[in-house]
């Protein structure tokens, strides 16, 4: 028997039929043949998922120009969101080697001073400012031949010479540097290394002084003292969280979108596969594989680009922290997970949107029942979102606390996915009720309701993108505009507060003098200012004592500070701003070197009688602006001796005109030649805005970045859809349809989902703004540029599509397109 019909006679009644005499008679059962062994199941484990994936990259590899295209854009979006994804897990190790170096260069003191020895030096702070730009200073004086070193430095810089950045160095060398090194009057002597430095654009010297004495600083014997940061404000969390999220979710729903690139092509592929004998779950794995291959382009190519990027850190600087390319790292687990997740996560997509579609033989894509989208979960997400963020806006003050930053990062991460959820339901909603209009209008209109969701996969990530960068810009405005009102408030007077130590009043009257020498100085004031208080008792803890404050002065300084009847060089002031609890009266015996903390080394009192004759004084605006403080007692330089103080400060004023070029500067080259270790408070400088102003910047071009790769996937997907319709697109063309006809559908099938999800990512940034603003109790300001600039880009976004569409529609628009073999 001939397999033929062997195989034609297993297949029941038309077997039996063919089988017989050929007379009439009846058919003679012809012998059954054993029945044919069914085909084996294939195994669905890990073998068979290795050789289907492998596959599917195959073809991917292999796809031609247009194959390469499509893999190209997926590597492209994924290779963002992996190049973000390494830079957020590289954030703590960054952070921690910025701390760690600060830890070992510092030392804040100790809770006992050690005594003067062959290891000790005396130490002390000489921060500054320059135009703005913070400068590290710090200034030594060693007891011995072995005294301690810092990081990145081998030995102490000699008297009258220092240790410079390489950016400090850089600054003094250049022609603005003038002003800076007549204040900075030591002698370079070599450039601290990079163990010693925050940063390379760190501005920073180490200095030593042969007068630098006690008071003005204080002992220590080794560098590294443990000491943790001051947290952070309210308002800087929030930032901090906020950026992370707005980063990281339109890079989510990014690499999403990516690995979805190329979805109908790649189904005709799978028909054809269908056609020699895949089933369906192969076909799935196979799709899958061509996804992998895209997503494991993309995991190195984000790898590649987070190295190449992370060469630029040096030039980076975000609220005055500026690190080594060295210092980000991401760290191995996060590195691990996301080398893991991403190709996992492409895998998964592609999985869960081959669950739409059923793929069929002979080129047949046939989607399934168009399921109605319910609209309950979709407004469940930002409904969810909101009622995690009000109790915290609703929260004063609000708290930087574990649960809060889960409720936040979470609030904000479900009402953006929420606005995602909800831009496919809402254009299948709108474009269901478009009727009417012109011909473009109309085959733009049916086209989205035919099939919508490779159109809004694409713009929910701008949608993501946009709300995010709103709310973002919001709070940076909100914030940004706070500072500039308090600084503006308190700087409406031009004046600087300097105080440093001293031991006479004759000091402080030549450091008045030369300030009023200085040019744009229209006036200078000051007195010499300690605490006093209580003589010691037994079983009283010191801590408990009440203190008072004295200031010294020239009757002329102290008719600055209060109203009094009549002054000459001896008397005493007892001001009315004193409390019931003050140890200065009019005859009481007070000490001049109390216990100001706690734990502090009182050593001997020192008693001193206040005279009978010290006479009622009113202070006049008391502890207002720089340098004002309210005053318990009223002193001339003859009447009490400023040596016996326990450390007499001078505090001064000095006012100044705005219009005078670089008066400023001036003022501070000044103060440092009276003391380098001069403090100085002063409103003159608003660091925030700078800082702000760069952080709005950078997240404006990330932004763009963003969209831009959005509208890069919008072609692919709108190019993808004009060669589905190809046939249709020459039977137009033949009969006589316009060229421009369908050239303005496509604009309208672009720009029908971003304009709808332009204004979902408007209202959803905006809501989500005015909630993190009201958390830092901020008014809500509307950063109307940014959204402006936002629409407009989407606006671009809409037209670049369309203008990169058009040609590939004009080579499809042909006759020759309905020939069939």
């Amino acid at each position: 028997m001939s397999p033929l019909r062997s195989h034609a006679g297993s297949g029941g009644r038309g077997g039996a039929a063919g089988s017989g005499d050929s007379g009439g008679g009846p058919a003679t059962p012809a012998p059954q043949d054993p029945p044919a062994a069914l085909p084996a199941v294939p195994r669905t484990g890990p073998v068979t998922w290795a050789r289907d994936l492998a596959m599917g990259m195959r073809f991917a590899a292999g796809g031609g120009r247009e194959g390469w295209i499509r893999t190209a854009l997926t590597a492209a979006g994924v290779a963002l969101g992996v190049a973000v994804l390494l830079l957020g897990a590289s954030v703590p190790s960054l952070m921690d080697s910025w701390h760690g170096r600060e830890k070992a260069r510092e030392n804040l003191g100790q809770k006992h001073d050690p005594k003067p020895a062959d290891d000790t030096l005396l130490y002390t702070s000489v921060d500054t400012t320059y135009r703005g730009a913070q400068i590290r200073g710090r200034l030594v004086r060693p007891d011995g031949a072995h005294p301690p070193v810092p990081p990145g430095v081998r030995q102490l810089p000699g008297p009258g010479r220092m240790l410079v950045s390489p950016a400090l160095k850089e600054l003094l060398d250049s022609p603005d540097g003038a002003l800076l090194r007549d204040r900075l009057d030591y002698r370079v002597a070599g450039v601290i290394g990079d163990d010693g430095l925050l940063g390379p654009r760190e501005l920073t010297y180490f200095a030593q002084s042969a007068t630098l004495r006690a008071p003005d600083g204080y002992r220590i014997d080794h560098f590294g003292k443990s000491w943790d940061p001051k947290p952070m404000r309210a308002p800087a969390v929030l930032l901090v969280i906020m950026t992370c999220v707005a980063l990281m979710t339109p890079v989510l729903v990014f690499i999403g979108t990516s690995v979805r690139f190329g979805t109908e092509r790649r189904e005709r592929r799978l028909a054809a596969l269908r056609l020699v004998g895949a089933d369906i779950r192969t076909a799935r794995r196979i799709a899958s594989g061509e996804a992998l291959f895209g997503s494991l382009l993309g995991l190195a190519a984000g790898a590649a680009l987070f190295l190449g990027g992370r060469q630029f850190a040096s030039v980076i600087t975000l609220w005055d922290i500026n690190v080594f390319p060295s210092d980000v790292v991401p760290g191995p687990l996060a590195a691990a997970l996301t080398a893991v997740l991403v190709p996992t996560a492409a895998v998964l997509v592609t999985l869960f949107a081959q669950r739409g579609v059923t793929v069929e033989p002979l080129g047949i894509v046939r989607n399934r029942r168009a399921v109605r989208r319910r609209l309950w979960w979709r407004v469940a997400l930002p409904a969810v979102g909101t009622l995690l963020l009000l109790p915290l806006a609703w929260q004063r003050p609000w708290t930087d606390t574990a649960p809060n930053t889960i409720r936040l990062t979470a609030g904000a991460m479900l009402l953006l996915f929420g606005v995602t959820a909800l831009l496919p339901w809402l254009v299948d909603a709108v474009v269901r009720r478009l009727h009417g209009g012109p011909v473009p209008w109309q085959l733009a209109v049916r086209r989205l309701r035919l099939n919508s969701g490779s159109a809004t996969r694409s713009v929910s990530g701008i949608t993501v993108a946009v709300a995010g960068a709103i709310a973002i810009h919001m709070l940076l405005t909100g914030m940004q505009t706070g500072y500039a009102q308090a600084y503006a408030e308190s700087g409406k007077l031009p004046r600087i507060g300097l105080w440093g130590s001293t031991d006479s009043w004759p000091q402080t009257q030549r450091a008045l003098d030369a300030l009023r020498a200085t040019p744009g100085v229209t006036a200078a004031r000051g007195t010499i200012d300690a605490n006093v208080g209580r003589l010691p008792a037994a079983g009283r803890d010191p801590a408990d004592e009440a203190h008072a404050t004295v200031a010294v002065g020239s009757c002329a300084e102290l008719r600055r500070l209060a109203r009094v009847p009549s002054c000459r060089d001896g008397d005493l002031f007892v001001t009315d701003t004193r409390d019931a609890d003050s140890p200065v009266s009019p005859g009481a015996t007070i000490d001049l070197n109390p216990a100001i903390i706690v734990d502090d080394s009182r050593g001997p009192a020192r008693p001193w009688k206040i005279p009978e004759t010290a006479r009622d004084a009113r202070m006049l605006s008391p502890g207002t602006g720089p340098g004002r403080f309210s005053y318990d007692l009223l002193a001339t330089p003859s009447a009490l001796d400023v040596s016996r103080l326990k450390v007499p400060d001078m505090e001064l004023q000095v006012d100044f005109d705005r219009d005078a070029e670089d008066a400023v500067e001036h003022i501070r080259n000044t103060a440092a030649r009276i003391n380098p270790t001069m403090n100085e408070f002063s409103v003159v400088d608003n660091p925030h805005d700078e800082q702000l102003g760069s952080v709005r910047d950078g997240l404006f071009a990330g932004a763009v970045i963003t969209l831009l790769l959005i509208g890069a996937g919008l072609i692919t997907s709108t190019v993808e859809q004009l060669h589905e319709r190809r046939r249709l697109l020459s039977t137009l063309d033949a009969c006589g349809t316009r060229r421009t006809t369908l050239g303005w559908s496509v604009l309208w099938q672009t720009a029908v989902p971003v304009v709808l999800g332009l204004g979902l990512a408007v209202g959803c940034g905006l809501g989500l703004g005015a909630l993190l603003l009201t958390m830092i109790d901020t008014p809500v300001t509307v950063d109307w540029p940014v959204v402006a600039g936002m629409t407009a880009i989407g606006a671009g976004v809409i037209l670049f599509v369309t203008a990169l569409s058009l040609p590939p529609l004009w080579r499809m628009m042909r006759p020759d397109g309905l020939r069939t073999e």
